[in-house]
């Protein structure tokens, strides 16, 4: 699986996104990463309207794997949809 395979949305100050990341770590996967409460303004207001795309309530984590979208950090189903890559 490539790194731009999966990105996460974050917050550096969630412990839902830490979970994920950890997760993510401990399968191995690499991913992409964006911690949107520490980016410049400009660019927070531009990636706020591309996280809107794919999840309209904007909530964290945002892990988008391929075509497959996961709001929230939910172990199982984050899981099965890296098994089944």
């Amino acid at each position: 699986m490539q790194p731009s395979d999966i990105k996460l949305y974050a917050l550096s100050t969630c412990s839902h996104c830490r979970n994920c990341k950890e997760f993510l770590a401990q399968c191995g996967f690499e991913y992409d990463c964006v911690d949107v409460d520490r980016l410049e303004p400009g660019e927070r207001r531009q990636v706020l309207e591309e996280i809107k795309n794919i999840n309209p309530n904007l909530s964290f984590p945002t892990l988008v794997i391929g075509d497959k979208v996961v709001i929230g950090f939910k172990k199982e189903e984050i899981q099965e949809i890296l098994n089944s890559r």
